[in-house]
């Protein structure tokens, strides 16, 4: 779609597209939360997702008999609008499939997933757009919504609506429970400033300094490439090597260790001299944040009250969807003082908070692991036969969005 808008208007038409994608998803966030503690996750992703698909398939109908720019913005509007509401139920979706002990390797099997799934993405996507233009790409992604929705009537099945209360606050007061949620239970709270501290130190070096440095020290964009690439690769062995070992690794390791050493990494990669150590560091920060990100996910996870993962996802993915322009507008006039590598620098001290609110979540829980329990005023708890056989609790990422590391 930004291809096309930019054929159609430039950098105006891409703005426009853009702003009608992200805006309603970040706004329907929130209700979409309060939506799935009400109904269920099975109930708000099937009839989303079903609407989603007949949207696409008309998208892709509209976009063969026409060339101008508001089919694009229509369908970027009511897709994003979609998928804000289901975003929180996705994210539901693990913590109810896994059993409360194999969900960090679920988490790490999630994170391989969504590096995976881009290798293959973008130049299928690409290739569409050569071969069948805008309308072949939408009917593509239709298509696969449509697979995405049978894959999802399978699992959720036996999935149960939370049992219904009397009286409680509406849909649109409850749209705020994710950041009641955070104010009322402090190792939620603490992981989710170790989860949104941990984004927002990635952002700015991996987007703005990386290629200022290679640009400034004459290494070329192949230099940018191979930095990333060393960075993915270390990050995908090391979540499949959760995967099959993350039960077995204390939390402490895989929230405080890791993620001192990734500060401490990222510092590194501020002062190296040359490409190849660069590609080098690289590589060994990917290496502890394939452990470290869906550790911080699963500890954040754990730590939700029983019935209230949908309010708690959307506050999650929210953050996750802010890291980014909150980080560009803060380091980047930092930067214009501090110079890329002071500002670098002060990334990775960023970065250090990190493990340090995680240890205080753990201190808190007492041993890392334990799950939250009890409900907030006004809500009910979930029951779940689906659940309860699998022994997870009736609660729940990533994209998302996964968040970046």
């Amino acid at each position: 779609m930004s291809w096309t808008a930019v054929q159609l208007g430039g950098r105006g038409a891409v703005t426009a597209v853009t702003l009608a994608a992200t805006l309603p998803r970040a706004l329907l966030l929130l209700f979409g939360g309060a939506l799935t503690d009400a109904l269920g996750p099975r109930a708000v992703l099937l009839r989303a997702t079903s609407v989603r698909v007949a949207v696409l398939a008309a998208g892709a109908v509209v976009t063969v008999t026409t060339e101008s720019l508001w089919p694009l913005i229509a369908l970027a509007l009511v897709d994003g609008a979609l998928l804000g509401l289901t975003g929180p139920a996705s994210g539901v979706l693990l913590p109810r499939l896994a059993s409360q002990e194999q969900l960090g390797r679920a988490n790490s099997l999630f994170s391989m997933v969504l590096r995976l799934a881009p290798i293959a993405g973008s130049p299928l996507g690409a290739w569409l757009v050569v071969a069948g233009g805008l309308p072949g790409a939408v009917a593509a992604a239709a298509i696969g919504c449509a697979v995405w929705l049978g894959c999802a009537a399978h699992v959720t099945h036996g999935m149960t609506r939370p049992a219904r209360t009397p009286q409680g606050p509406s849909l649109l007061a409850r749209s705020g429970d994710g950041f009641r949620l955070l104010a009322a239970h402090p190792r939620l709270r603490w992981m989710f400033v170790a989860c949104f501290c941990m984004d927002l130190a990635f952002l700015w070096p991996a987007e703005v300094a990386l290629p200022l440095r290679a640009a400034d020290r004459g290494w070329g964009i192949g230099a940018v490439a191979l930095v990333l690439a060393a960075f993915s690769a270390g990050a995908l062995a090391s979540a499949a090597l959760g995967a099959v070992l993350a039960h077995r690794i204390p939390a402490h390791a895989k929230l405080v260790v890791t993620g001192t050493g990734l500060a401490a990494g990222m510092a590194a990669m501020a002062l190296v001299p040359t490409a190849p150590a660069l590609a080098a560091t690289a590589g060994a920060v990917g290496l502890l944040s394939g452990l470290n990100g869906p550790a911080l996910i699963t500890a954040y996870q754990q730590a939700v009250p029983e019935g209230r993962m949908g309010a708690a996802m959307s506050t999650f993915t929210l953050s996750g969807i802010g890291a980014a322009p909150l980080s560009l507008a803060v380091f980047t006039p930092v930067s214009l003082h501090l110079g890329v590598t002071g500002t670098w620098l002060l990334c990775a001290g960023l970065a250090l908070l990190s493990p340090i609110a995680a240890a205080l979540a753990l201190r808190g829980s007492g041993n890392g692991s334990e799950s939250a329990t009890g409900n907030d005023s006004g809500t009910g708890k979930e029951t779940d036969p689906a659940a309860a056989r699998a022994g997870a609790p009736a609660r729940t990422a990533q994209e998302s969005t996964a968040p970046s590391v």
